[in-house]
């Protein structure tokens, strides 16, 4: 287990957005978060206490955090140098990365003479099954994109948490870095190999209850050239009742590639839906998750109001004003 509290590290994280990690680990377990570790130049801020390494010692810190997804997952020798530090010092390390911690061997040296732990949640712990494509009993719902980092997993958290809210059956299910460091489970599912990808969400989501509802973290984007095998996965995989379409209003390309332009929010439903019906022919489109968070409270009201006429579908950002609207439309299904 990863010992908590955590001190964030944001490293030279170029924005808000490369640094998700950190900001769901902020939004979703706050109590786990005592300060954030920032380098020069850092263009990220969680608004919390910038720290020294000493001070997160002092303010209780067990593990230092990476709370970066840079592109490709490299782990600088700025970074190492704190993070040799930091395990000299008494913390153990959790990262996401797809550069593994354990195979760095500075790393690897430095836990090993001090005694420490270097936890990767980005190797799978199991030999996942090749999916078989039988119906599985219970309900799941699947977040799907326009574009990558756009809220998919924050839907999916929120939908969770409105469900438990009301006292129905569900379970948020994780499938990438930050989930799993928010939950402590999940299925790191860019590190499958591609032929399991599709079994592993299968695994992730086994029989339950009729009545029972998976809420399955989305991950890339049908639309995205990088990363849109892994979302197959998760469509085949998971077989959903209910797609919902994530959205970020204010882009304008794809993250990461710039000469690739974002998909509408009816090229998504129009392509995601009978991808979907091929595992689950009664599959759904049921709402629209905005990730508002650049706009002002008037201009995301009526970007909502916008794509409910347009899209006659309901829409909120869930995380801003909650997600009623997105479990009142999976139960009336």
């Amino acid at each position: 287990m990863i010992q908590t509290p955590y001190l964030l590290f944001l490293g030279d994280a170029p924005d808000q957005l490369a640094a998700k990690v950190a900001q769901g680990i902020k939004d979703w377990r706050p109590e786990n978060a005592v300060g954030q570790f920032r380098l020069p130049g850092c263009g990220a801020d969680m608004g919390l206490t910038d720290m020294s390494l000493e001070e997160g010692l002092r303010a209780g810190a067990k593990t230092l955090v990476i709370g970066v997804a840079n592109r490709g997952g490299v782990i600088s020798d700025e970074w190492k140098v704190v993070l040799v530090k930091a395990l000299q010092m008494g913390y153990d390390l959790a990262a996401g990365l797809h550069n593994l911690l354990r195979n760095e061997d500075e790393l690897q040296a430095a836990a090993k003479v001090n005694g420490m732990t270097l936890h990767d949640v980005r190797v799978p712990s199991v030999a996942y099954p090749i999916a078989n494509g039988q119906k599985r009993t219970g309900k799941r719902v699947l977040a799907i994109g326009t574009d990558c980092s756009c809220g998919k997993m924050y839907t999916a958290m929120s939908m969770d948490a409105e469900m438990v809210k009301r006292g129905m059956k569900s379970d948020f299910r994780a499938t990438g870095q930050t989930g799993i460091l928010i939950t402590g489970k999940g299925v790191p599912l860019d590190a499958v190999i591609a032929d399991f990808m599709a079994g592993a969400v299968e695994y992730l989501t086994p029989d339950n209850d009729a009545d029972h509802w998976d809420h399955i973290e989305g991950q890339g984007s049908l639309f995205h050239v990088s990363y849109s095998g892994v979302t197959m996965a998760l469509i085949h995989g998971g077989q959903p009742d209910a797609l919902v379409l994530c959205h970020e209003p204010t882009r304008t390309h794809m993250r990461g590639l710039p000469h690739y332009s974002l998909p509408t929010l009816e090229q998504l439903r129009d392509t995601a839906l009978p991808i979907a019906r091929v595992a689950n022919p009664a599959c759904q489109v049921t709402g629209v998750s905005v990730n508002t968070k650049a706009l002002d409270e008037a201009a995301a009201k009526a970007c909502l109001q916008e794509i409910e006429d347009r899209m006659n579908l309901p829409a909120t950002d869930p995380f801003r004003f909650g997600a009623e609207k997105l479990v009142d439309a999976l139960l009336a299904m």
